[in-house]
């Protein structure tokens, strides 16, 4: 009730202050120079918090909302997911990557084998409707002495429970650099002692990126399949930033023929 009656008052006092302004609008032609000056400077004032108001919601609007739901999938999709690190903060947003291994989340992890150590990795609030996450993840490569860097993201259970061979397992994601790098992605499949491995190359004309990965090809035994990630490679990334704006995986069963 309290918040009914602070709601009615302060429409209230909103619509009052609308019709004093339009008075004050009115009356300018005829005000003397002392009252012009004096009305000059308080709508001055007003329109500094106005402004700042339209400023803030504008920008607040425009950036890609905290829980934004994932994008429109492929007809048939039966699973997607997306890492925590695209779906909000981390508790740890920034890391340097020296070892071999840097934990990133509970279902991310950042692997290289450079000497250096000089990779620094960072979540970082997306700001463009365009990069559809509302997180990214940045990686910012200095000197650069190995042979690759990888993001390796262990799928969740709901991604192998019913999978089967008919499945194609689709990458979509939102990556930018600094200057043109040469990518993979690299489905990773265990079933039994045998890990099935199925690799496609990602384009290099865009930010927009698809893999899709038909199981088909995989050799997999359905009735073995205990759990499933996915690696991002990328090569030559000496002195390079990598920004990840969004990484979504899905799967669908292929069409009956």
């Amino acid at each position: 009730m309290a918040g009914r009656l602070a709601q009615v008052l302060n429409q209230w006092h909103l619509r009052r202050l609308r019709d004093h302004w339009s008075q004050v609008a009115d009356q300018t032609a005829e005000a003397d120079a002392f009252a012009l000056r004096s009305i000059r400077a308080e709508a001055r004032s007003l329109r500094r918090q106005i402004d700042r108001v339209i400023h803030e919601t504008e920008h607040r609007l425009s950036l890609p909302a905290i829980g934004t739901g994932l994008p429109r999938q492929p007809l048939g999709t039966d699973w997607a997911w997306r890492a925590d690190a695209w779906r909000g903060p981390l508790a740890q947003p920034g890391a340097v990557a020296e070892t071999e291994r840097t934990q990133i989340s509970d279902d991310l992890a950042l692997y290289h084998d450079c000497p250096l150590g000089e990779i620094a990795v960072r979540n970082l609030r997306n700001q463009d409707p365009a990069h559809r996450a509302p997180f990214g993840l940045a990686l910012d490569v200095f000197g650069f002495r190995g042979s690759f860097l990888s993001l390796a993201m262990n799928l969740p259970d709901g991604a192998v429970q019913g999978l089967k061979s008919r499945h194609l397992i689709r990458l979509d994601a939102v990556i930018v650099a600094d200057r043109p790098l040469r990518g993979f992605a690299r489905l990773n499949v265990k079933n039994g002692p045998n890990v099935a491995q199925l690799v496609s190359a990602l384009p290099q004309d865009g930010p927009d990126q698809m893999a899709e990965f038909d199981l088909a090809y995989g050799n997999i035994d359905e009735s073995r399949i205990e759990r499933a990630w996915l690696d991002l490679i990328f090569n030559n990334v000496a002195m390079s930033r990598i920004t990840l704006r969004d990484v979504v995986i899905s799967r669908r069963p292929r069409a009956e023929l």
